[in-house]
C-alpha cells in the first residue's frame, strides 16, 4: 500500500491500525498489545454493511472520548460487545504494525511503576 493511501486512512480514520501477518493484510482496531500477542478486531470480518458503520462509529467514539490507553471493549463495554467475533490474536513475532495506534495495558502499569519508585535522600554532611 501507498503512503498516500496511509494518509487518507490517518485524516479519516486515526484508530485504525493495519498490520501485516503472514504476508496478510489485517485492518482494525487493536484491543491490546503486550510483549507477546496482540489482540485486534478485526474489520474486515464484520458481516454486513450496517454492522462496518457501527465499528467505525463506535470506535471514533473511543478514540475521541477516551485518554486511548484504556481498551475499546472495556471504555465502550455493553455496545462493543457485539464484535467480539472480529477479535484475533496474533503472535508479535511475526506480527508488522505497519501504520495506527496499538494501545497496550503494559503502558499503563510501566507508568505507574515509575512513579512509586522515586526515593528521596537527605545527605548528611
Amino acid at each position: 500500500m501507498g503512503n498516500n493511501i496511509f494518509e487518507k486512512l490517518t485524516e479519516k480514520y486515526p484508530f485504525i491500525t493495519l498490520c501485516l501477518y503472514a504476508n496478510q493484510e489485517y485492518v482494525g482496531v487493536v484491543q491490546n498489545r503486550d510483549d507477546v500477542v496482540t489482540t485486534i478486531y478485526d474489520f474486515g470480518t464484520v458481516i454486513d454493511q450496517e454492522s462496518k458503520l457501527l465499528f467505525l462509529e463506535l470506535a471514533s467514539t473511543w478514540w475521541w472520548e477516551s485518554n486511548r490507553s484504556i481498551p475499546i471493549n472495556v471504555f465502550l463495554r455493553n455496545d462493543w460487545a457485539q464484535f467480539r467475533y472480529t477479535l484475533r490474536t496474533f503472535v508479535n513475532k511475526d506480527l508488522e504494525i505497519l501504520h495506527g495506534p496499538a494501545c497496550s495495558l503494559l503502558d499503563i502499569v510501566r507508568r505507574k511503576g515509575k512513579r512509586k519508585s522515586i526515593t528521596l535522600v537527605r545527605r548528611l554532611d
